[in-house]
């Protein structure tokens, strides 16, 4: 009976310890991404007023890199990427001096048309902060893990104003088909006082609840699923096209900032070929297609070539506000294909498009629903976890952990960084593919003998 009382009494004393830790971290992260955010709204309403804002582009990328070179090279690339990278090789251990630094080349990056995202770079101004916090008050390595989760989750409820998906997305994105549940009840706790503390202040949050949802019918289901299909080569083609930026940045051989010239310059030509709908944060695009509007088939891929374009040459930001904008301009696309309500695609893709390349299809789900209403769940849930199997063992953030197989026909070492991971495929005797590859076999060799 004294153990039970004992044990009963600890988790007590450590649920309020949580709580009280969490609120506090939740209040400073919302405080301090709101302000960015405001920050960040102003720079980019302020220069959008000029019509050839983007000229400045390749100046602003060139300040970006030497910015990052010189005071925060952690803050390079795109944010939840390095907050990953963090926690899983330096016991989030994060510089504090990488809040203000990626605040800065983000709003930079951004306010002259880089194709950048706002929402790692909060996530990465919450783990720094968290992590300064933990330092503070002398934590071991594993308690600073748990408040930097925190942080992240913060981090992301303050931009989207869904505060339950970004307490699952912080635990799901560090380790693909698992979930750290001895954060659970923190990071829920910061996610929602930094989402309340970040309206306080006056962030307006996109929750866009859908005119009409499709009735929930079986050819609707079939077409939901080829959706999610769709949605995981899309977030297939646009880690390829990522991966191809950093590529051809390598292959000059020059000082980065100077890369950051060339890649302003280049973009200014698909600007000037195209339009301005592709550069900056991409709200006003994916807003459109929410909305219903009409839009050019390629959009999706003219979004996802300026992002290679500004991160592979000196960009620096966030990844998933353009996962977003390229899921939202793909789904539209594919609801015109079909002859659907494109509202309902652009909505549905822009959830399946990032829990495929996150590898987070429980808070993409619910994050479905909190954007745009219940009715939508079921069509979400099914078109995320689609296009989470559909992309294979692979992800945007190569340092995140992987933890399962997707297909028992596929051999993947466990616990290997998902830009390590190599794939074998070894179909399985009875399973209906090992059946059809024997029979492809035994056909081929009566050939042969035939053919003798």
């Amino acid at each position: 009976m004294k153990k039970k009382l004992l044990e009963e009494s600890v988790l007590f004393v450590s649920v309020l310890k949580w709580t009280i830790i969490a609120a506090c971290s939740g209040g400073i992260v919302g405080t301090a991404t709101a302000i960015f955010l405001k920050v960040l709204n102003w720079s980019t309403v302020y220069t959008g007023q000029y019509p050839f804002y983007f000229l400045l582009l390749p100046t602003a990328l060139f300040l970006s890199a030497l910015t990052v070179q010189r005071i925060a090279p952690e803050t390079k690339g795109y944010g939840m990427e390095r907050v990953i990278q963090a926690v899983h090789k330096n016991s989030a251990q994060i510089r504090l001096i990488a809040a203000p630094t990626k605040a800065f080349v983000t709003i930079l990056s951004a306010t002259f048309g880089g194709s950048v995202g706002q929402i790692g770079p909060c996530a990465q101004i919450g783990a720094a902060l968290t992590a300064f916090s933990a330092n503070m008050l002398k934590f071991d390595d594993n308690d600073r893990k748990k408040l930097v989760i925190c942080g992240i989750s913060a981090g992301f409820a303050s931009v989207l104003g869904a505060p339950i998906a970004g307490a699952i997305f912080s635990l799901e994105v560090l380790v693909a088909g698992s979930i750290m549940y001895e954060v659970l009840l923190p990071s829920f706790v910061a996610s929602i006082t930094s989402y309340h503390v970040s309206s306080l202040i006056g962030i307006v949050y996109m929750h866009h609840p859908l005119a009409s949802i499709p009735p929930f019918t079986e050819i609707n289901f079939l077409k939901v699923i080829a959706a999610g299909m769709f949605f995981g080569l899309c977030a297939f083609l646009f880690i390829e096209i990522m991966k191809l930026g950093e590529k051809l940045s390598r292959a000059i051989p020059w000082w980065e900032p100077l890369k950051g010239i060339v890649g302003g310059v280049v973009l200014i030509a698909l600007t000037l070929v195209f339009s301005r709908d592709y550069l900056g944060l991409g709200i006003e695009l994916t807003h459109h297609v929410l909305k219903g509007g009409e839009i050019v088939w390629y959009a999706f891929l003219l979004k996802t070539i300026s992002t290679s374009i500004t991160f592979g040459f000196g960009g620096s930001g966030g990844i998933i506000a353009p996962l977003i904008c390229v899921g939202a301009t793909a789904g539209s696309l594919f609801g015109t294909l079909l002859g659907m309500d494109c509202a309902t695609f652009a909505a549905i893709g822009f959830v399946s498009v990032l829990s495929a390349a996150a590898n987070t299809p429980i808070a993409t789900s619910i994050l479905a629903m909190e954007l745009f209403g219940r009715a939508i769940g079921p069509y979400a849930a099914i078109s995320c976890v689609v296009s989470f199997l559909i992309i294979g063992h692979r992800g945007i953030f190569p340092t995140q952990l992987l933890a399962l197989r997707k297909s028992s026909s596929v051999e993947v070492e466990i616990g290997k960084e998902v830009g390590e991971v190599t794939t074998r495929f070894k179909p399985r005797d009875k399973s209906l593919i090992g059946i059809g590859l024997k029979i492809a076999k035994k056909i081929k060799k009566n050939k042969e003998e035939g053919d003798k």
